[in-house]
């Protein structure tokens, strides 16, 4: 804090910093366009009340803006526009008309401090939709209030200063997002020879009797999780919250409840057979943890004698969806039964063998996935550096009320 005060201090130079409303210095309103009036070939922009940018054949603007959404992603600064577009009706153009305040320097301004402004004004309330007085209210910051010049000269500064670093930040999640995509195909590659094998390799069904069995889960909803318990696995948390494997349950049911449901133990495989896609349906995660958990319904728990890990990744292999496909059921909710699971071929190499392949994927899934170790988490850095030198370059000294 003491770094970011001294830099600002050195930037307005002893000035004091004038508060001033968004209604005194710019004009608000919005458009006259539906989404009827789309084109799809259209030379315009159409801006609507969502980050989607569609085409209009004329448009109602020509200036430079900032658009804002009424309904929907409410806060959210989504469009800084210079030229002609066709505005949505329930969405917000802010043209600045004064010499005194740069439309850039504002347009980042509100993306730092507009969404907290515009949520505390709606406290209690279920669903929110802007209204032109709310914008009208908003506080904007005037430096050197009575010498225009130079306050357009230091907001042009800090719109500079943030112009690179924005453009930066693009291009290194760019590059970052591209080697991801690179390590993602690489690891998919690699996932799909390691798991061809020669003659020498038995493929077995994976319900054979020397192999193991599937076991449905219980029925456990989301109302049932508490703070403390037993660790469960909810079938829909596979999709958002699980990968490949996992030590750790991120819910909890009662111990009561839980003596009617059906367990994993470490090693098995929880595998959620219902989805709303054919990709997603038998999406699997091994269970590694020390303890027994509790498995909900439209899952069920593999209990086998592989190396869990290699259990695991073979779910992931076009090899296993290829024969997965032929025992999806149902339209709307894609459904695998576990009888028709238990059909499923695997290939069963020694036991040393499995280890070498999960330690080799093991690398791979690290680098492609991991929020803390891969590229996700550079990601997430530069993001957080991008924000640190926003904050320090427009965190100024609260109005006076």
């Amino acid at each position: 804090m003491v770094v970011r005060n001294n830099y600002l201090e050195k930037l307005l130079d002893g000035v004091e910093v004038e508060w001033i409303t968004l209604g005194s210095i710019a004009e608000i309103g919005t458009g006259s366009s539906n989404r009827q009036d789309e084109s799809e070939n259209g030379i315009y922009p159409f801006y609507v009340r969502s980050k989607n940018i569609l085409k209009s054949d004329t448009y109602e603007f020509d200036e430079i803006a900032i658009i804002i959404p009424g309904e929907g992603g409410i806060g959210d600064i989504f469009h800084y526009i210079n030229g002609k577009y066709a505005l949505h009706q329930r969405a917000y153009r802010i043209c600045v008309n004064s010499n005194i305040i740069n439309t850039k320097f504002l347009y980042y301004f509100m993306l730092f401090r507009f969404k907290s402004y515009i949520l505390s004004k709606s406290v209690g309330a279920t669903s929110i939709s802007i209204r032109k007085p709310m914008l009208e209210k908003f506080k904007i910051p005037i430096i050197y209030p009575t010498n225009a010049d130079k306050s357009l000269a230091i907001q042009s500064e800090i719109v500079r200063i943030l112009d690179r670093f924005t453009s930066l930040t693009a291009e290194l999640t760019a590059e970052l997002t591209a080697e991801h995509i690179i390590r993602k195909k690489q690891y998919n590659y690699y996932c799909e020879q390691l798991f061809c094998f020669d003659n020498n390799v038995n493929y077995i069904p994976l319900g054979h009797k020397s192999m193991g069995e599937f076991v449905r889960g219980g029925v456990i909803q989301k109302k049932d999780f508490v703070d403390t318990g037993m660790g469960c696995i909810h079938y829909g948390q596979i999709f958002t919250f699980y990968g490949t494997y996992a030590y750790k349950t991120k819910s909890c049911i009662s111990e009561s409840l839980a003596k009617k449901c059906k367990k994993a133990q470490t090693g098995n495989l929880i595998i959620a057979t219902t989805s709303e896609n054919d990709k997603d349906v038998c999406k699997a995660v091994a269970w590694l943890g020390k303890e027994d958990i509790a498995i909900g319904g439209d899952a069920c728990i593999y209990k086998h004698n592989l190396n869990p890990k290699y259990v695991s990744y073979f779910f992931q292999t076009e090899q296993f969806q290829k024969q997965k496909r032929q025992y999806i059921t149902g339209t709307k909710v894609k459904r695998v039964h576990p009888d028709n699971l238990s059909k499923i071929l695997i290939p069963v190499p020694p036991l040393k063998e499995q280890e070498r392949i999960v330690s080799i994927l093991d690398k791979f899934n690290t680098l492609t996935n991991s929020i803390t170790e891969g590229l996700p988490r550079e990601i997430e850095l530069r993001q957080k550096q991008y924000e640190y030198y926003r904050d320090l370059l427009l965190t100024f000294p609260k109005p006076k009320e």
